[in-house]
């Protein structure tokens, strides 16, 4: 059902992450206890993940149970990588800390929930906030107003509570809801953008024609659906 992109953990290489992004320590215990901590904060994110995919995984499940259909068709749920939380604290001009981080820093936990229909994502997104403790914290909508580039996709940050052995940590989750054509433009749009070394701006006209010619089609389909399936 989820796919979890988890790094694999190395001391050494975390180390030498550390140092690479902020320049030698004072002392390798310095080292050690600021890398400690970011372990620390690496698992907090992952129990929130586990929260919410929980979560929906019941949502989905029961909403086949009642409806006959899941509105789900994939998950998949990543935590930033130390070097990458480290190199946003740097960018955004924060102390390089778990406090900081956890302060400033909502999207450390992701989860990419990749739905069947359009009126999936805004039934899964009316669900999930109805839960007690699911808190909405942050909203954008790039379906109803995509970006200049054609990217479509519902964007929220929430709050969950995570039971710990002797404490109770409120967490944010990042949520990217979106069709699977959604996905599959943004896919390919981040490799090209991201991971390609060509000239990309050629493409873009084109990928934009694209996400147009998607959201017709998955219009159309949702329409088809609603007349079978609603009535």
């Amino acid at each position: 059902m989820y796919v979890e992109r988890k790094p694999s953990l190395n001391i050494e290489d975390l180390k030498a992450e550390l140092k690479e992004s902020i320049g030698q320590f004072s002392s390798d215990e310095s080292a050690f206890d600021m890398l400690i901590g970011f372990v620390a904060l690496e698992q907090l994110y992952s129990s929130a993940l586990k929260e919410i995919s929980t979560k929906l995984d019941i949502l989905d499940d029961n909403f086949q149970q009642m409806y006959k259909h899941n509105p789900i068709h994939h998950m998949e749920r990543r935590v930033k990588t130390m070097r990458s939380l480290i190199n946003k604290l740097n960018r955004k001009g924060y102390d390089i800390s778990t406090d900081a981080a956890k302060a400033h820093i909502l999207d450390i936990a992701g989860i990419r929930v990749v739905c069947n229909y359009i009126d999936d994502i805004y039934v899964i997104e009316s669900l999930l906030l109805k839960q007690e403790n699911v808190k909405l914290l942050k909203r954008k909508d790039y379906i109803e107003n995509p970006k200049d580039n054609g990217y479509r996709s519902l964007h929220i940050v929430v709050s969950v509570h995570v039971f710990l052995a002797n404490s109770v940590e409120t967490v944010p989750v990042e949520i990217q809801i979106r069709t699977i054509g959604m996905d599959m433009w943004a896919s390919l749009e981040h490799k090209i953008r991201y991971k390609n070394n060509a000239d990309t701006e050629c493409y873009r006209s084109a990928l934009k024609t694209c996400a147009g010619e998607i959201s017709t089609v998955e219009s159309k389909m949702q329409n088809i659906r609603s007349e079978v399936f609603d009535n």
